[in-house]
């Protein structure tokens, strides 16, 4: 099989999802470490789709305690739109953030044109507030309440995002790495059942196992188009410090690069988001590398980058 794949690379420097500034500037952090050229230089056919433009929107009122309603629902509109078009085009959708509010865009998207699509969610965070439950009103907190159609009863009508359509049941997505979950998020997850392997699933399985069940979970026998998002918060703070909430205790280097390597192996990988890498965030130069590094080499791994090496385009 070649491992040559069409991929669109999407720039979406946002951060009105969350109070940090500075997670705006991965794509350009991710861009200037190279990753597009690095992509093709692993075979891949790169389509560069640039760095979206996102406009704030004045008297931006907060909607009960939800902050920047209306700009993150303008913001993802935006890119869902932009997602949608890469998928139309054959293109696996290389997404880079921004914050994690953007998966609604992502992931409405892809769902537009792979309607039967689903998830991994690599995070220490589980990302499932509602804004009833949210106790920040950060709407990176809540992107995948947005996207859950049982949860559709329970979320008011936040202005900005009339135009979601929720696209994924509950059994769609599997969460890994989780280990900060709000007292209301773990009332959903376990209400409605949903798959995630936390930190001391992780501890208790290994990561081959829980890779194992959750493609398991999530196929069966089943072929269909899988889309990861990746909070790379999700890693250890050792190998990821530059983000905006870090939590001790992550995945290491090692399984994030298990995890995508699996995905990438299944053959069906069909979008990838990059989110939370933000450069303000380092304490030292030397973090802001470690963390862009660790993103970049997360991406090339869902994109044919093997650890025992990749053979060329055509074995003999």
């Amino acid at each position: 099989m070649s491992s040559q794949k069409l991929v669109g690379f999407i720039g979406a420097p946002f951060s009105k999802g969350q109070p940090r500034g500075g997670v705006e500037a991965g794509p350009k952090s991710l861009r200037e470490a190279k990753l597009i050229e690095r992509l093709r230089k692993l075979g891949n056919d790169v389509k560069d789709y640039g760095d979206l433009h996102f406009d704030d929107v004045e008297n931006d009122v907060p909607f009960e305690n939800v902050k920047n309603p209306r700009t993150v629902g303008l913001a993802n509109e935006k890119l869902a739109k932009t997602v949608t078009e890469v998928k139309r085009n054959g293109r696996i959708c290389l997404t880079v953030g921004g914050d994690h509010s953007l998966a609604v865009g992502t992931i409405a998207g892809h769902a537009k044109v792979h309607p039967d699509l689903c998830v991994v969610w690599v995070d220490a965070h589980s990302d499932i507030n509602t804004p009833c439950t949210s106790q920040s009103g950060n709407l990176h907190g809540q992107p995948v309440a947005f996207l859950i159609k049982e949860l559709k009863d329970q979320m008011p009508d936040v202005p900005g995002f009339s135009w979601v359509k929720p696209c994924l049941s509950a059994k769609d997505i599997v969460y890994i790495g989780l280990r900060d979950v709000d007292p209301g998020e773990h009332c959903i997850l376990k209400t409605l059942g949903i798959k995630y392997y936390s930190m001391t699933e992780v501890d208790e399985l290994k990561i081959g196992k829980v890779m194992e069940e959750t493609l398991e979970y999530l196929l069966g026998n089943t072929s269909r188009p899988i889309h990861l998002s990746f909070d790379v918060d999700g890693l250890d703070p050792s190998v990821a410090p530059a983000t905006g909430t870090p939590v001790q205790g992550g995945l290491t280097y090692r399984e994030g690069l298990y995890i995508t390597e699996q995905l990438h192996r299944t053959g069906l990988l069909s979008a990838v988001d990059i989110m939370e890498v933000n450069p303000s965030q380092g304490q030292t130069e030397k973090e802001i590398t470690t963390t862009v590094e660790t993103a970049v080499a997360m991406t090339l791994s869902c994109f044919g980058k093997a650890r025992e090496g990749s053979p060329p385009l055509a074995c003999p």
